[in-house]
């Protein structure tokens, strides 16, 4: 299977060689939903690749919102990492127990508050614990405290009032990572209380799509051919949705692999959209050829 080619995805050798290197954090940023009963700082501390940290989602979050794990202010945000040993000239390496799953939102995260040098490890924890690579358990030495300097990109994050603005226009692409069973509004949403179906006029692309079975994402080739079968248009903007705000990071990383480093995320996704009844919503056939084809309601 071919590797990525990307400086935004880093292999499992790569990592290997440089885990003692004193410009390299590695992060463990596994997030589980609430309905999995599972407990991501609890399977951290059981075992996790020597030296990580743990990046906890839904701490490093604006506790003023009513929705789960949105972005912080740059100040919490920069408060944070400073105090984990995270800083300007380090370059951050973040992964999850799933393959990849949410640590392309912690990818996301660091970009969004001006920090590029930041990388997805290909195939997370699970590659490498299938690899016969070490881990530890517990927690690692604290590091020492290191300046981080924010520099908040708001090109890389969306609102409601601007997601729903898109609708009807061809300035952004919608691109939903929700299943194609949620998007079409035939399942209901893990989360009680959200209607069902998606934002009209996006595009259905299921993170799973994007990836390989063993957890780690597409070649360039297939992921090309994953976009196009959704028809989204690789070459124009994107704004990304989900859930809460998690996968969507899957689909900003494949389109910055292709090239497309501007693609946004809509950070409050369908647990806001779903919940707000004052927002259009739509049902049926993931992808139709022309949008106006849903049913839209009000």
């Amino acid at each position: 299977m071919p590797e990525v080619s990307s400086p935004w995805i880093v292999e499992t050798g790569w990592l290997a060689e440089r885990l003692d290197a004193p410009d390299v954090v590695v992060v463990d940023a596994t997030m589980h939903l609430p309905t999995t009963g599972r407990d991501a700082k609890a399977e951290y501390l059981a075992e996790h690749i020597p030296g990580a940290l743990f990046f906890d989602i839904d701490d490093i979050a604006d506790d003023q919102s009513r929705l789960p794990h949105m972005l912080p202010s740059t100040v919490k945000f920069a408060s944070r990492v400073k105090r984990m040993g995270i800083g300007d000239g380090v370059r951050v390496i973040a992964y999850d127990s799933l393959g990849l799953y949410s640590a392309a939102r912690a990818w996301w995260m660091f970009r969004a508050m001006g920090h590029n040098d930041v990388a997805v490890l290909n195939g997370g924890l699970k590659k490498w614990k299938a690899e016969g690579r070490p881990v530890e358990d517990g927690a690692p030495p604290p590091r020492t405290p290191r300046h981080f300097s924010p520099r908040f990109h708001s090109e890389l994050i969306r609102d409601a009032a601007e997601v729903k603005a898109l609708i009807g226009r061809s300035v952004e692409q919608i691109v939903d990572a929700r299943s194609a069973a949620r998007f079409e509004g035939r399942e209901p949403d893990p989360r009680p209380g959200l209607r069902v179906g998606h934002i009209p006029g996006s595009r259905n692309v299921p993170y799973a799509s994007l990836l390989n079975a063993d957890g780690t994402l597409k070649a360039e080739l297939d992921l090309r051919g994953v976009f196009a079968a959704a028809g989204v248009d690789t070459g124009r903007p994107v704004v990304a949705s989900c859930g809460s705000g998690v996968t969507a990071g899957i689909v900003a990383l494949a389109l910055a692999v292709l090239g497309r480093h501007d693609a946004a995320v809509y950070d409050g996704s369908w647990v806001e959209w779903g919940a707000d009844p004052s927002l259009p919503v739509a049902t049926g056939p993931a992808n139709p050829a022309a949008s106006t084809g849903t049913r839209n309601r009000v």
